[in-house]
């Protein structure tokens, strides 16, 4: 009896002892992985939030430089905005026609000027030239066009590209060697044939809208030695 009693305290202190060691162990393996594993894995994103690894894109940004852009525009012409704009809208009083003249203005009495010669800029209007080589007459659709001086015909061209409708005059006037052209007739009103010699005053057709035009006009040209010259200051010089 006296010996049965130890074996069992002992037995006992025995399974105490292994209870323990085996809480031990797993307290410290709890601390291994709480140490050991990044703090992300135990993180839990808030609703909405996101988070990026590894990358900057978050952190980049982009930019335009509009002033770069505009440096690389290609520029039309040369040509700029000066006083050839100066005509525009001018009234029937503009000038004055001498029926006795040899050389003379296209119409018999003043009409209004919607565009001078040169450098221009028409708003709303993306074919229009900048560089105006002639002076826009608006009497009205209709008007009957005159030639400005005696000559010969030597274009009649329809459909002739931003001219629409168009006849081209050579003169020799008292010395004078110049060409007239008249832009933009109504279809079908050709009064005059190539090769055809013209008295000044001479119809050669109807004002129109043809061709490269936003509204009925006589676009008209006068060309020394083959250069273009501005024809309101070229007429006022020489007509009548």
């Amino acid at each position: 009896m006296s010996t049965t009693a130890p074996q069992r305290g002992s037995a006992f202190r025995r399974n105490a002892s292994r209870v323990t060691a085996l809480g031990a162990l797993l307290f410290v393996a709890g601390l291994v992985v709480s140490t050991s594993l990044p703090a992300q894995a135990l993180y839990t994103p808030e609703p909405g939030s996101t988070t990026v690894r590894g990358t900057t894109v978050a952190g980049e940004t982009q930019s335009l430089s509009v002033g770069a852009a505009t440096e690389g525009e290609t520029n039309r012409d040369a040509y700029t905005v000066s006083d050839a704009t100066q005509y525009k809208n001018v009234d029937s009083s503009s000038f004055t026609n001498d029926p006795t003249g040899t050389i003379q203005w296209p119409f018999l009495t003043g009409v209004p000027i919607t565009s001078g010669f040169g450098g221009r800029q028409v708003e709303g209007c993306s074919f229009c030239s900048t560089n105006h080589q002639g002076v826009d007459f608006a009497p009205g659709e209709g008007t009957p066009i005159r030639v400005i001086a005696a000559g010969t015909v030597t274009k009649v061209q329809a459909d002739d590209g931003g001219f629409g409708n168009d006849v081209w005059v050579e003169h020799d006037v008292d010395g004078k060697q110049f060409t007239s052209v008249y832009g933009h007739m109504e279809d079908n009103s050709f009064k005059v044939v190539e090769g055809q010699h013209v008295e000044v005053g001479d119809e050669l057709g109807l004002v129109g809208s043809t061709g490269n035009s936003t509204g009925p006009h006589l676009h008209l040209e006068v060309h020394v030695d083959g250069v273009p010259v501005d024809p309101l200051a070229w007429l006022k010089a020489n007509a009548n």
